[in-house]
């Protein structure tokens, strides 16, 4: 699918959760900017619907604008129908992996044992979100790899500029990057260039820890 791929060559998702919709426009400016081609704005955010209509009218061409905490079919259906381009859920649910192969859109629902990642994998997730990471923690993560390292895991929780060679370094094939790509002052500010700046050291060190 088209958005895996992508996934695969940015190797990041940005995951943007609880904020208003002004600010959420500074922050899809300020990631769009600072290179980020997949975000996610979670389902349980008030207004997700709005802010997914807005990112897809203004980056349309520039980046992917997905919907997050996508628990039910319901869910998925508002999501799509607000112009989601690809799903990531916190969990495995049949019906939403059924739902997205149907209507043709990425989905990648999130797992943490080996028997839930290769069930999601097996029912047509092409990437499965390895979550709660920072629970969790890199030698899990190394561990899953093991027997699993044909399934490609999206790593969310606890990533920063810091850590995240580490979580490609023992397996990740992309990372989910919530807060700290969103610093507050510059957020509640509407500085997206702050934004745009912490934004892209994270593109580049995805960029560099390509195979």
């Amino acid at each position: 699918m088209k958005l895996t791929n992508e996934l695969m060559s940015s190797r990041l998702v940005a995951i943007v959760r609880g904020i208003k919709r002004e600010e959420a426009r500074a922050a899809g400016a300020g990631l769009a900017a600072g290179g980020v081609k997949l975000m996610e704005v979670t389902m349980n955010t008030a207004g997700a619907l709005d802010i997914m209509q807005d990112w897809r009218s203004a980056y349309d061409g520039q980046a992917y604008v997905g919907a997050g905490t996508v628990l039910n079919v319901n869910m998925a259906r508002e999501a799509v129908s607000a112009g989601a381009q690809f799903l990531i859920s916190p969990n495995v649910d049949m019906n939403v992996i059924s739902f997205a192969l149907e209507q043709g859109i990425d989905i990648w629902p999130g797992a943490m044992t080996p028997t839930e990642i290769a069930a999601a994998f097996y029912a047509g997730a092409e990437v499965v979100k390895l979550f709660p990471m920072a629970s969790l923690g890199l030698e899990y993560l190394r561990e899953i790899r093991g027997p699993l390292n044909h399934i490609p895991l999206i790593a969310t929780g606890g990533v920063t500029p810091q850590n995240i060679a580490d979580y490609f370094e023992a397996g990740a094939s992309a990372v989910g990057i919530g807060s700290s790509l969103l610093p507050k002052d510059a957020l509640a500010k509407g500085n997206t260039e702050e934004i745009a700046q912490c934004a892209a050291r994270f593109v580049q060190a995805a960029v560099r820890m390509n195979p």
